[in-house]
């Protein structure tokens, strides 16, 4: 029995005294810690060793009163485990050598037994529970199909993915095969993830808001959805599409149990937006946290003021920054363990 349910409550549309609060990459960079694994270990040895990713995953759970632990991994292990040799380069980031480029490089793509191919992450979840001692909820997540179809066709990082746009405009049917495929092996390795007892899972579409309304939901929201449906009977949904403010009506009418916002959303408009009956996480700018302590601490009580404290989760409108300091995220996380309304 979980002995913090805040954050699950929260989901659940329960009455709550505060919100519950975590960092979207809050087992990364700015911790001296992470930082000192990094130097003895490449990237997806990490993601790949389940003491290395478990121990990872504890690491802001020692640090911070946060309400929520998240299983380090990266999205990019699925595609890993599909045939497509993921690799991060320094200074170039996710680098693909041969990205997809025909419907013949779709169809040699391979859909393994995930508990083999992808044993490791649900390894590190079950030391990770058994270290958590049923402290604070685990957060599982993969990324949205169209996200990693993204870096699969572009081959590497890109602020546009326009080889990844064009692609998909020119060869449409293609594209939908690839987006199809991608999300068949999610849905089961997130299934899988559930069987080994994450007790929520998030969904990453971290290259959503690249498309116009039309096509976000021809080329992602739709396959979203199919991992919402084949998981919401078993595990709150939780959907975060960065720069997707246009979508969060059409979002908010699926079965996710919330919906993640970054700060180019008011937290009024995003209410407005989404109807009013979901819950909503986010929406702090991490550059923001470069701010001092004092400041951070009095702008993250404002967003909970302007969210409301029922159906809210505070958290970060995208990934916590390398280079912010230890003690500024900290300001972040008691701003909210210390709200009272």
């Amino acid at each position: 029995m979980l002995k913090n349910t805040l954050f699950l409550d929260a989901l659940q549309g329960k009455k709550v005294q505060r919100p519950p609060v975590w960092m979207m990459r809050q087992a990364g960079r700015f911790l001296p810690e992470f930082r000192a694994l990094r130097d003895k270990y490449d990237f997806f040895t990490r993601c790949q060793t389940p003491e290395l990713a478990a121990e990872i995953t504890l690491m802001p759970v020692k640090r911070f009163p946060i309400d929520a632990a998240i299983l380090f991994s990266d999205i990019l292990v699925v595609p890993q485990a599909m045939g497509m040799p993921f690799e991060l380069k320094e200074s170039v980031g996710p680098y693909l050598q041969q990205p997809i480029a025909s419907r013949e490089d779709i169809e040699k793509l391979q859909s393994p037994l995930v508990e083999e191919s992808l044993g490791y992450v649900f390894e590190a979840i079950d030391i990770t529970r058994e270290r958590l001692n049923n402290e604070i909820p685990l957060i599982g997540f993969s990324g949205s199909p169209w996200t990693i179809l993204c870096y699969a066709v572009e081959g590497k990082g890109s602020k546009t993915f326009d080889k990844a746009k064009s692609f998909c405009f020119k060869n449409p049917e293609w594209a939908h095969l690839l987006l199809q495929k991608i999300t068949d092996y999610t849905i089961q390795y997130l299934l899988k993830k559930v069987e080994h007892g994450v007790d929520a899972v998030q969904v990453f579409d971290s290259w959503g808001g690249l498309l116009s309304p039309e096509d976000y939901e021809d080329l992602s929201w739709k396959y979203n959805n199919q991992i919402i449906e084949a998981l919401a009977e078993k595990v709150p949904v939780i959907v975060f599409g960065k720069g997707c403010w246009f979508a969060l009506e059409t979002m908010s009418r699926s079965r996710a149990s919330a919906l993640g916002v970054d700060w180019t959303i008011t937290p009024q408009q995003a209410r407005k937006f989404s109807g009013g009956n979901i819950t909503l996480q986010g929406n702090f700018d991490p550059a923001k946290l470069l701010s001092s302590p004092e400041k951070i601490y009095r702008e993250t009580q404002k967003m909970i003021r302007n969210f409301g404290v029922q159906k809210y989760i505070a958290n970060l409108g995208h990934g916590i920054l390398p280079n912010v300091p230890v003690e500024n995220a900290e300001a972040f996380v008691k701003a909210v363990a210390e709200f009272k309304e």
